[in-house]
């Protein structure tokens, strides 16, 4: 309303009816007449503790002891006949051959064997005390019967094999030693380059010199006296070097 008030129009003065809006219709499902007969059919079903049909348990049908243990099956007697192990002791129905005779003379046999018969060596012993204890002469140790093997004194295969192992495994160890060695081994200049060698570095000086004779007569600031130092510095270190190559003939170099 303050909103109309606030503009000023014939229109205003007239008075309006409101309009309500129109809501549309509620809706309702298609399906809602079959859920409520459904609902009403089976309402009150399951009032009780149980479906209203259920049958009574008899009272002759209690519960037993040990009856919900497992029951292993019946034995049947034709199999139990059938798996019996072959026994090495007779049984008590079985009764022994009687009636069977030899008519071998054991005692003629007897006396043929000993008579054809050789003689039994007798076990070799040996007596080391006066009172006359005896002692197996084989196991003793004084029969030489090792001496006598065919490889005897000869080394084993595994022994020989060992060997030749470690002989190899020596010879490739000194092997990697020597080329290590070499490796690091000082090499020697030779004087085609000892002469490169001091040309460059002579070359080298004369151009710091001609930057340190370039340099300005008064040295006012501190990086003209930075870069006076360095260029001194490595005047004198080119001087070192060159005094040492022109000293020594002989130079080795230590390989890194």
């Amino acid at each position: 309303m303050t909103t109309q008030c606030a503009q000023e129009s014939i229109y205003n003065l007239l008075p309006r009816l409101e309009q309500k809006p129109v809501k549309p219709p509620r809706y309702i499902s298609t399906f809602r007449p079959s859920v409520k007969r459904e609902a009403e059919k089976n309402k009150a079903q399951w009032k009780t503790m149980g479906p209203a049909k259920v049958a009574v348990p008899s009272p002759k049908n209690f519960l037993q002891k040990h009856s919900k243990e497992p029951k292993l099956p019946a034995r049947k007697k034709e199999q139990d006949s059938k798996k019996l192990p072959a026994l090495s002791v007779p049984r008590r129905t079985d009764h022994p051959v009687m009636g069977i005779q030899s008519k071998k003379n054991f005692i003629n046999t007897n006396a043929v064997a000993a008579i054809t018969g050789l003689p039994k060596k007798p076990q070799p012993i040996y007596v080391d005390r006066r009172q006359g204890d005896k002692y197996l002469l084989e196991t003793s140790g004084l029969v030489p019967k090792y001496i006598k093997k065919k490889d005897y004194g000869v080394t084993p295969k595994y022994v020989t094999r060992r060997n030749e192992e470690m002989k190899r495994a020596q010879k490739e160890y000194e092997a990697s030693i020597l080329e290590h060695l070499k490796k690091r081994a000082m090499k020697r200049l030779s004087d085609e380059e000892r002469r490169s060698l001091l040309q460059g570095l002579k070359k080298n000086w004369e151009e710091v010199y001609r930057e340190f004779q370039g340099l300005s007569v008064e040295i006012d600031t501190i990086p003209k006296k930075i870069y006076k130092e360095k260029l001194e510095s490595q005047m004198k270190q080119l001087e070192h070097d060159i005094e040492v190559i022109e000293k020594h003939k002989v130079i080795y170099i230590a390989n890194e």
